[in-house]
């Protein structure tokens, strides 16, 4: 069941740290999730601990603060050893106060397994039990991550950055990369620690990449508007917190003249503009939900727009108010089916704004086509395209990411004409 609810009221990282850490190798052993073969009538694969290990970042998320890059940019922060502050803690492990941290626990295993799964010191015997329902389990601390609106939550307090976890411009002055985000995407990427099977789906529910990159879409957007309404987190000093602008609205060669209006945001040249690709992709979600709230999100986040250049009042004001247009709409999307007739609608929606220009900044296509990404993937796995149509449009989709393989050198015109083709060979 989706709980929108409970998003809005506790942060991810609330829960996560709600109970004790006992330590990856807790999970890892033998007759757990460190088997070689899977047990009979098993619900899981059993050997999630040697893919985590092998294949997933996050497993190396902590021995990363030790190479020469990390280094640097602690050392430019003024912040001492990388594999000592908060700063980095907080993302590349699993950073539970010390007095909540089990006897086998380590910060150097990264972000483990309650890092994402929550603290597990009140269901690690009871979750292996087949009786136990996986509702009892996440009653006792289990994070209900197939939740597409909690796990959106939770990856953006590091992928994006959260009151909680603030990535301010200051850090990526220091030389840490733009951050950027998309949770069906990145749900994949690696090798996944376990199957969406039958056994998964009757006891988590239906599975749907479109829905999940819809609403990480959502939540995002409304992930964005809280740091920028929070008095801690969206000023600093006489500035506003600049990562919460786009980067490239001033990340420009002085001698680039390539500027051209953009519908989202009505803003003319010269102007810092909000970073806005995720309500940018919000809408085209909304293109296949509720054509009457695009209108009305696009309408709202052009009042936003406009807004920062007449005051901090006028912008909290209209930031408010978007957010609670958000607050009606998410759970509508994450209700929605998203069948293929609606995936059409989404890709051509998408296609018709990269034609009238919305795609001139890198990050907004980087969005763009991560979403293209997730139609194209759900296509296939519904049957409605064939493998040859499927192999011959993700080839189209390869030639769209290339166009964006080098941020300095990234062309509008050539993103729309690969992101046009997309559209000509889909269904």
């Amino acid at each position: 069941m989706l709980c929108w609810s409970a998003f809005a009221a506790a942060t991810a990282v609330d829960a996560i740290y709600a109970h004790k850490h006992l330590g990856v190798a807790s999970c890892s052993n033998s007759v757990c999730h460190g088997a070689s073969q899977v047990f009979r009538d098993s619900h899981v694969q059993q050997n999630e601990f040697a893919i985590w290990q092998e294949t997933d970042p996050h497993a190396k998320a902590y021995a990363t603060l030790s190479n020469a890059a990390s280094k640097d940019i602690a050392r430019k922060l003024g912040i001492g050893e990388a594999t000592q502050a908060k700063v980095c803690l907080d993302c590349h492990a699993d950073n539970i106060a010390a007095d909540r941290r089990g006897e086998r626990f380590q910060l150097s295993d990264g972000v483990g397994c309650e890092a994402c799964h929550g603290g597990a010191e009140n269901w690690l015997n009871s979750h292996a039990d087949k009786s136990v329902k996986h509702a009892d389990s996440v009653d006792k601390g289990l994070y209900p991550t197939e939740d597409p609106v909690r796990r959106a939550e939770l990856c953006l307090s590091c992928h994006m950055g959260t009151r909680d976890r603030m990535i301010t411009h200051r850090i990526m002055g220091a030389g840490h990369p733009r951050l950027a985000f998309e949770l069906d995407t990145f749900t994949w990427l690696g090798r996944p620690h376990y199957a969406i099977d039958k056994d998964w789906i009757e006891r988590k529910g239906e599975w749907n990449g479109v829905r999940d990159w819809a609403v990480g879409q959502g939540v995002a957007a409304t992930n964005l508007i809280d740091q920028l309404t929070d008095p801690k987190a969206g000023w600093q000093g006489i500035f506003p917190e600049l990562v919460l602008f786009n980067c490239y609205a001033c990340h420009k060669r002085m001698s680039d003249k390539s500027w051209g209006p953009r519908q989202g945001t009505g803003l003319g040249p010269g102007v810092v503009r909000l970073y806005d690709a995720n309500l940018v992709m919000f809408r085209h979600v909304l293109a296949a939900v509720d054509k009457t709230a695009a209108k009305r999100v696009l309408d709202e986040t052009r009042a936003l727009h406009r807004a920062t250049t007449e005051s901090r009042d006028a912008t909290l004001a209209a930031a408010r108010r978007l957010r609670a247009t958000l607050d009606e709409l998410v759970p509508r999307v994450a209700a929605a089916s998203f069948d293929a007739a609606s995936l059409t609608t989404i890709l051509a929606d998408i296609e018709a704004d990269a034609a009238r220009g919305e795609y001139r900044d890198y990050d907004a296509a980087e969005q763009a086509v991560m979403a293209a990404q997730s139609v194209v993937v759900a296509y296939e796995n519904s049957g409605a395209i064939d493998k040859g149509k499927a192999d011959a449009l993700k080839a189209k989709l390869d030639a769209a990411y290339a166009t964006l393989k080098n941020e300095n050198s990234y062309s509008m015109a050539s993103f729309q004409s690969a992101l046009k083709a997309v559209r000509a060979a889909a269904p």
